[in-house]
Formats: structure tokens, C-alpha cells, sequence
């Protein structure tokens, strides 16, 4: 086998494919955000993506990050649409697509129907100025005309990359203006390892007639029976107006019956820690997690943000642990 420098072709390729990034930021201008402003104004239609061969794949990845981001999108393919998929692009859509040469042949048929339907607005990514592509777009997103990385300046790789950014700029940008954030994501993405890390307290807490509260003057041998009914290690403490004043865990009954042989004739305000750590509803449970990993407890009360003292559920170590969180 001939010795040859694979780490020094890697750093050229990446080196490479960062200039075309670099010239792809330097001739961003107002017709970008004229893009990002028709994809935020498209309410009654969806954001069709085309594109062939690696711009098609690339095509694929821009249109499931739309999505993905709260902006109806699919993907058609170009060869389809000249068979009867051009059935899928309907009045009020906006169409993208994608050519690095802006000639490919394949898409001659969707710019013509796009262009015959003034309410479709097309928004073409290309690197040549005077291409079909460029000439029949509404929105014109010239990319630089970039060096391939490889021999003979052939293989789709910078062109490819500055394709896939421009896409996930789009996408970024209408998220910020939509002030899109954590929560919103979750909708759209409920399932895999991003979804778990997205959950929130409200998903996994403990609720209703499952939460063991006692209240203050509760004796401590009836409020043994609810611990050990509930099975969580804790009892919640309540006074008469409902709020939550205390906390009593498995480790505090411990330590009080040590020092007293009466513990069953105690009242809970007697045992109980006061103040007990309290989060909001909507906080990430991976942050949850972490207070109670810094607090070095097991479990949480949850409270609605407009009342603190108001106990509405409780999160517990194992209820995050059993949820793949950590």
C-alpha cells in the first residue's frame, strides 16, 4: 500500500470547503432576507423543495429542517413532477430549488409550472448568474461559484456545503424571528435522544391523588401509612390554607427516631424540613435533575409560576432516571 497523508488531505478538504463558507458569508444580501420574509409569510401554503443528485439529497435536509422548525415543507422529486407529482405544488407555495449550475435539466418542467402560476414564489439557490434557474426565480440566492474539493474539481463537496448552509440559515432565521425556541422544538420532535433532553417537569411529574401530602398537624402514624401507601419516600406537608410549608423524607424519619422513641405520636411541622426546593412546571427536566443533584435530594415540588406555594405536582429522581435523561 503507497504511503499517503490521509490527515493532510482531511485538513485540505475541510480547509477548502471553510473558504467556500467564507465567500458564501460575504455575498449574503437583501435577497436573502427577502427569502426568509416570504417562508415567514407563507400561512396558506407549504414550502415544496426540489433539487437533483446531491442537491437533491441536499434538497431533503433543508426541507426536514423547515419542518422540523415549525415551517410546513416536503420534498418532491424533480424526475417524479414530470410524471404527475407537480399535482403537489398548489397556489400560495413557495418552491425552492436547487442547482448548483441552475441548468439541470430535470427542473426545467417545475420552474415552467411555477412560472405559469404567478402565486407560486420560487426561490432558486444556484451559482451561475445568467442560468434558467436564475433568470426565471422571484428570489435569486446566488451562491459563490466555489472549488470542489478532489481532483478535477468534480465531486459535489464545497458547492454541496455552501447548499446546506444557506438551507439551515433560512431556517435559523425564521425560528429567531419567531422566537421559536426549546418548547416549540419539542412539538415537532417528541421521540429520540433530542426529544428526551426536551421534556419538560410537566411530562414526568407526579400529579394529583398520586402527590402524598399530609397536612402539618397530621400525626406521624397516620402519615407513615401515606408514605408507605405512596411509595415515593416523601410526604409533602400542607398547613390549613393549602400551601405547601414543608417536607419529610424517609432519611428525616430516620433521624428522628433515633432521638425519639414517640416519633408515631409527632405532628409533621415538628419533623419537617421547611421550605422545600420548588420549580416551575415548564423547567427542562435535565435541569431539574441538576438541582437535585446539586441540592444532593431526591425529588422536587412543582408549582404553577403564579403561586410558589401552591404544590400541583412532584418530580421525583426515578421518574427522570426511567425517562433516559441523565
Amino acid at each position: 500500500m503507497k504511503k499517503i497523508n490521509f490527515q493532510k488531505i482531511a485538513k485540505e478538504v475541510i480547509g477548502l470547503e471553510i473558504k467556500s463558507l467564507s465567500k458564501l458569508k460575504s455575498s449574503i444580501n437583501n435577497s436573502f432576507s427577502k427569502a426568509v420574509q416570504t417562508l415567514l409569510n407563507c400561512k396558506n401554503g407549504k414550502v415544496v423543495v426540489s433539487g437533483v443528485g446531491k442537491s437533491g439529497i441536499i434538497g431533503k435536509k433543508i426541507s426536514s429542517t423547515l419542518a422540523s422548525v415549525g415551517i410546513p415543507s416536503f420534498f418532491v422529486d424533480a424526475s417524479s413532477c414530470s410524471h404527475g407529482d407537480l399535482g403537489q405544488i398548489s397556489s400560495n407555495d413557495v418552491l425552492i430549488l436547487i442547482s448548483f449550475s441552475g441548468e439541470t435539466s430535470e427542473l426545467k418542467n417545475i420552474i415552467q409550472y411555477a412560472n405559469r402560476n404567478k402565486k407560486i414564489t420560487l426561490i432558486g439557490i444556484m451559482s451561475k448568474k445568467n442560468s434558467v434557474l436564475y433568470r426565471s426565480s422571484n428570489i435569486k440566492l446566488l451562491i459563490p461559484n466555489v472549488t470542489e474539493a478532489g481532483p478535477g474539481n468534480i465531486v459535489p463537496t464545497s458547492s454541496t456545503i455552501t447548499q446546506l448552509s444557506i438551507g439551515d440559515a433560512l431556517a435559523i432565521a425564521t425560528m429567531k424571528y419567531r422566537n421559536f425556541g426549546k418548547h416549540e422544538f419539542k412539538k415537532y420532535h417528541p421521540s429520540g435522544a433530542l426529544g428526551a433532553k426536551l421534556k419538560t417537569v410537566e411530562d414526568l411529574m407526579i400529579t394529583g391523588n398520586k402527590i402524598p401530602f399530609i397536612k402539618e398537624n397530621e400525626l406521624m402514624k397516620n402519615a407513615l401509612k401515606i408514605m408507605t401507601k405512596k411509595n415515593l419516600g416523601v410526604l409533602i406537608v400542607k398547613n390549613l390554607k393549602g400551601s405547601t410549608v414543608g417536607i419529610i423524607s424517609d432519611g428525616d424519619l430516620k433521624r428522628v427516631s433515633e432521638k425519639n422513641e414517640n416519633l408515631k405520636n409527632l405532628v409533621a411541622k415538628k419533623i419537617m424540613k421547611q421550605n422545600p426546593v420548588s420549580i416551575e412546571k415548564n423547567m427542562l427536566a435535565v435541569k431539574a435533575l441538576s438541582i437535585m443533584n446539586s441540592n444532593k435530594i431526591t425529588c422536587l415540588c412543582v408549582h404553577k409560576k403564579i403561586n410558589k406555594k401552591k404544590t400541583i405536582g412532584l418530580i421525583h429522581i426515578h421518574n427522570i432516571l426511567e425517562a433516559n435523561l441523565s
